[in-house]
């Protein structure tokens, strides 16, 4: 963000918090609520502020999050996530909660929507309207994602109700009654959509400059009296590429549709699949569907001349929306060092679990566990694996680093408790990590580094889960010329699994059960450590047992040449879950329900 929009938000905390005293003199320099109808950039901060407070920003380290499941573990025992899994989740000790920030940001919003019209915001008549417009379509888009973001983390049952959020939609000074109830989920789900709608409606698909001699107007602006491609160009021009969008609201729309489709929320029902699985091809259909399948997407944080395009405001082809380049350059070699092994300097944070590894296919598409068809050797465990196993995760001989530095698990501070920064399971993460960082203080290279908000894969994966649901393995979505299968096998093909047929994934065509355990699998490898894993086990409702499977390492020795000697996986006898039953939904914030004895508590919460 820049130096402008930085004094533009810290006059807005001066503003809403009553500071008189941060200048001197003061009561002459603050600015008070009615100055936004004067100053349009004072009435933007607002909107800033929304996109400043997104849950998924970037001082969220979403990687860690894995940590909470069957995925991983960490060799930080201070870890919130950690402690969170190990029975310290509570409504005052919750580390997934959104609540805070999304209501704040929401307040801030409901500001811009009932007040942009009549902002000044150009001189330019269809300027200003155009603005108008974007400024509201992108607060509607906001506010969309932070209730999906609230619905995800604290709606639940309450007394045997399925019950969602408080729907704010009032300004603050509007609200006379701020011990608000909780909406039932479903009406929480229509407020969502209807603020989709309203952002499809006003803004583009994508920002970009038109021709001047020869573009085209959208005529959903045309329609408005909007003719001047200079002020399409000035509103909606490319500049303003990484704000919400109509793209990126289908995108929000196709991941409620999943979630309020999902077992922990409707059971499943055969109409809200079939939601879920048309919001998804609304989106994929704008991407070319099957055809728009980015072809290194797998691997979209290690593509280099992906990451170096996105100097500019533009995306790769696999992101929907991204978060901006950490720091004011972009460039760092943070997430390496919370990453690498210690042997390349880093403090291997995120330990892999064997669980994880185990769920990686081989090459060949079919499941280890899959001992007639798979070719798996428990002795040379990691020959002939799906490459996305190399990909994401370090195991004993992989390769890492500027120098191709080849990682030993037998005898050196990378084997497993040799320091406080080694594995605990026997792997380090691999993914999100840049092989160009060069962490070594004698000759230090940092990179670009983004994170993802919205990767095309994450819709691609929507849809086979719910046309799978809703029409079956081979099934379609009216409009979509894909079925669960399709997408399947496009995204295993990619990475170089099931090579030419697939005769794993052919074997299982026609049964939808076991359709809907690979997606449930791929899902998990390719979404791993970009925070979905958490969220997935608790909408699918899957069994206790699985939310507290136990978690496992792989032991090894030196042997002959300093060969690792597999004895097999073992028990993190350190690591045990304790998650209840009630912890499929998260809680309210304790100290909201000692404020609102309206706002009622999920089952099983204290």
């Amino acid at each position: 963000m820049n130096t402008r929009n930085i004094f533009i938000i810290f006059i807005l905390f001066t503003l809403f918090t009553g500071c008189d005293d941060v200048w001197e003199p003061a009561i002459e320099n603050i600015k008070d609520e009615e100055s936004i109808y004067a100053e349009p950039a004072l009435a933007e901060g607002l909107l800033l502020q929304g996109y400043l407070q997104l849950p998924d920003s970037h001082d969220y380290n979403f990687e860690f999050t894995d940590v909470a499941t069957d995925n991983a573990v960490s060799n930080n025992y201070s870890n919130v996530y950690l402690s969170m899994a190990s029975g310290a989740w509570a409504a005052n000790n919750n580390p997934m909660s959104v609540w805070d920030r999304s209501y704040n940001s929401i307040l801030y919003l409901n500001k811009i929507i009932k007040e942009a019209e009549y902002i000044p915001w150009a001189q330019d008549p269809e300027a200003s309207q155009l603005f108008n417009m974007r400024m509201k379509g992108e607060a509607y888009g906001l506010r969309a994602y932070f209730m999906y973001y609230l619905l995800q983390a604290h709606a639940g049952y309450s007394n045997g109700q399925l019950l969602g959020v408080p729907i704010l939609t009032q300004t603050s000074e509007e609200i006379t009654e701020f011990n608000m109830p909780r909406a039932s989920f479903n009406d929480c789900v229509e407020a969502v959509f209807n603020d989709l709608d309203e952002a499809e409606k006003l803004l583009p698909l994508d920002f970009g400059d038109l021709d001047i001699n020869a573009g085209v107007i959208p005529s959903k602006y045309t329609s408005q009296g909007i003719n001047s491609i200079g002020a399409y160009n000035r509103v909606l021009g490319s500049r303003f590429r990484g704000r919400m969008t109509a793209r990126i609201a289908k995108f929000i729309r196709g991941e409620v549709a999943l979630l309020a489709a999902s077992p922990a929320f409707l059971n499943g029902s055969n109409d809200s699949w079939e939601t879920a699985a048309k919001a998804a091809a609304d989106l994929l259909n704008e991407n070319n569907g099957l055809g728009g399948l980015s072809s290194n997407g797998w691997t979209w944080y290690a593509n280099l001349s992906d990451i170096q395009a996105i100097q500019d405001a533009s995306s790769p082809a696999e992101i929907v929306w991204r978060h901006r380049t950490l720091t004011h350059s972009g460039i760092n070699s943070n997430i390496e060092r919370e990453l690498f092994p210690p042997s390349l300097f880093g403090l291997g944070r995120i330990n892999p679990s064997q669980n994880l590894v185990d769920a990686f296919p081989m090459k060949n598409g079919y499941p280890i566990s899959d001992s007639q068809n798979s070719g798996y050797d428990t002795q040379n465990p990691y020959k002939d694996r799906d490459p996305r196993l190399d990909a994401y995760v370090v195991y004993d001989g992989s390769k890492v680093g500027v120098y191709d530095t080849q990682i030993s698990m037998t005898t050196t501070d990378d084997a497993v408790n040799a320091t406080d920064n080694s594995t605990r399971t026997g792997y380090y993460m691999r993914k999100i990590t840049r092989k160009q960082t060069n962490l070594n203080p004698a000759s230090p290279a940092s990179q670009i580094f983004y994170r993802a908000r919205m990767r095309y894969t994450e819709m691609y994966l929507d849809y086979a889960e719910a046309a799978n649901e809703a029409y079956g393995p081979q099934g379609m979505a009216p409009g979509a010329t894909y079925s669960a299968y399709d997408v399947i096998k496009a995204i295993r093909a990619r990475a170089g699994v099931g090579g030419s047929n697939d005769p794993y994934l052919q074997s299982i065509m026609s049964n939808q059960d076991a359709m809907r355990e690979l997606i449930h699998n791929e899902r998990r490898l390719e979404l791993c450590f970009e925070g979905h894993r958490f969220w997935d086990l608790r909408r699918w409702k899957v069994p206790l047992t699985k939310l507290n499977e136990p978690i496992r390492g792989i032991k090894g020795t030196s042997g002959g040449n300093a060969v690792f000697d597999f004895t097999g996986p073992y028990l993190l006898s350190t690591e045990t879950r304790d998650f209840k039953d009630y912890m499929y939904y998260g809680p309210i914030p304790y100290n909201e329900t000692l404020k609102w004895s309206n706002l009622s508590q999920n089952d099983g919460w204290q």
